[in-house]
């Protein structure tokens, strides 16, 4: 309709300025028309029946067993997400065959097992993880994901990963062993914290230790300019820490973190 109108008009303008009319006064004496569109609203949506399906908790059978043995290799490639959801499908018993991968020669399925293993959230394969994340021959972004999936399920486990991995040669190992500490509720910890607080020479692995000194154990210091700071700073700074822990390891009690959020 809107079509039409307007052609219409066109064709009037033009046999105006044929006949020569001026068609600045042709335009002003056609007036555009109030057009309703036909509106239909969309279908409202149809409830749908809950089709996701619980994992499995109970052994698997010799076939689902070899069926886990040959998702495997496919946690690399094209289908490592339809492999990982296979695996989480398949639940806690898959993970005897799933930690596996662990040891298997590409990195990306090493990465994806430990995704897979952290997604089912089974606490069994944290010896596993930790083992992975010790393992000095690793890739680093493979090592700290496998400690961040530890902590994740249990970290009362983590304490001996923590402690060898805060002095590992590699920061960045070291960083991210000092960072899970805060979430290891083990006074065991502290001390590992405060010795990369005051041996570690790299700047931002001893500021990540006193950040999880502060979190796990809300003891309060001076201020020091720690993001300046020297080794030789540090070293002398971390005395008040290594005090305060002499004294005090043998009565201290780690803050109850509900309690103290219901409080703020």
């Amino acid at each position: 309709m809107i079509r039409i109108l307007l052609i219409g008009g066109l064709l009037a303008v033009g046999a105006f300025a044929v006949a020569g009319i001026n068609h600045v006064a042709v335009a002003s004496w056609i007036a555009p028309l109030p057009v309703q569109v036909p509106y239909e609203a969309p279908p409202k949506p149809q409830p749908a029946p809950d089709t996701s399906v619980a994992p499995n908790t109970t052994p698997l059978s010799p076939e689902d067993l070899r069926r886990a043995e040959a998702l495997l290799p496919l946690l690399e490639g094209k289908q490592e997400l339809w492999a990982m959801g296979e695996f989480v499908h398949l639940g806690s018993p898959a993970v005897p065959v799933l930690v596996k991968a662990l040891k298997m020669p590409g990195p990306r399925t090493r990465y994806n097992a430990i995704e897979t293993l952290l997604i089912v959230k089974d606490p069994s394969a944290v010896p596993a993880l930790i083992e992975t994340a010790k393992e000095p021959s690793e890739m680093p972004r493979i090592r700290e994901h496998a400690l961040r999936a530890a902590v994740r399920l249990d970290p009362s486990q983590a304490g001996p990963a923590i402690e060898t991995m805060t002095k590992d040669p590699e920061p960045a190992i070291r960083k991210a062993a000092a960072f899970e500490a805060r979430y290891v509720r083990n006074k065991a910890v502290v001390p590992y914290l405060i010795d990369v607080l005051q041996n570690d020479q790299e700047r931002f692995v001893a500021i990540t230790a006193v950040q999880s000194l502060w979190i796990l154990t809300r003891h309060a210091t001076e201020f020091h300019d720690w993001e300046t700071s020297t080794q030789q700073d540090r070293a002398e700074w971390a005395k008040e820490w290594s005090d305060w822990w002499a004294a005090s390891q043998e009565t201290f009690e780690l803050p109850d973190v509900s309690r103290a959020k219901k409080g703020s």
